[in-house]
C-alpha cells in the first residue's frame, strides 16, 4: 500500500512544527519594545502569532544591579522553507534592529533578547544553536507565559509538559503577570 501524500508541500514546515520564541527586555521602554518585537515577529509567521501576556521578572544570572525584565512568549507556524538556523539568524537580526550590541558581560542588560526555545520536534546541539533551549524548562519567566498558550506542550528532551514543569518550580513572587499582550 502506498502511503498518502504529505499534507504540506515538501519545502514547507511540517504542520507539527511550532516555533516557540521567548522575548525579554530590560533596557529602555521594555513594554513598548516587547510589543513592537511581537509585531515584527508576526512577519516571520505563516499564520497569526499567538502572544502571551507580558510578565515582569527579576533578572536571572545577570550582572549585579541589572534592571528587571519584561518577558513574554510567542508561538507561530514558521514560513515555508524556514529552518531553525534560518529563524535564529532572523531573530538575531531583529535583536540588532532593536539596538542590541555585543557585550562581553554574560547576560548584560539589553533592549531585546529573543530566544528560540523550540522548533517543532527539531533538535540541535551545535556551537551556534542548542534546541530545544537547554534551560528554558527550568525558568519560570519562560514557562509562565508559555503555559498561557500551550500548557500541554512538551518539546523533545523536556521531562514533562509545560504546565507540569511550571507547577514543579518553587514559587517566585518576582515573576508576575504585568500586562495583556
Amino acid at each position: 500500500m502506498t502511503p498518502p501524500p504529505p499534507s504540506h508541500p515538501p519545502d514547507a514546515a511540517p504542520e507539527a512544527a511550532l516555533a516557540v520564541i521567548a522575548l525579554g527586555s530590560n533596557l529602555g521602554d521594555s513594554v513598548a519594545v516587547v510589543r513592537a518585537a511581537m509585531d515584527r515577529l508576526e512577519t516571520f509567521a505563516a499564520a497569526p502569532l499567538r502572544r502571551s501576556a507580558l510578565w515582569r521578572t527579576a533578572p536571572v544570572d545577570c550582572p549585579p544591579g541589572s534592571p528587571p525584565f519584561i518577558n513574554a512568549v510567542v508561538l507561530f507556524t514558521p514560513q515555508a522553507g524556514e529552518t531553525p538556523e534560518s529563524l535564529l539568524a532572523r531573530l538575531q537580526a531583529l535583536e540588532r534592529d532593536f539596538g542590541r550590541r555585543p557585550d562581553s558581560r554574560r547576560n548584560a542588560p539589553r533592549p531585546l533578547d529573543l530566544d528560540l526555545i523550540a522548533f517543532g520536534a527539531e533538535t540541535r546541539d551545535t556551537p551556534a544553536l542548542r534546541l530545544p533551549h537547554p534551560h528554558a524548562w527550568q525558568r519560570r519567566f519562560v514557562l509562565a507565559p508559555l503555559a498561557e498558550l500551550a500548557p500541554g506542550l512538551q518539546p523533545p528532551g523536556w521531562p514533562a509538559p509545560v504546565a507540569t514543569l511550571l507547577a514543579g518550580l518553587p514559587q517566585d513572587a518576582s515573576v508576575r503577570c504585568w500586562a495583556a499582550p
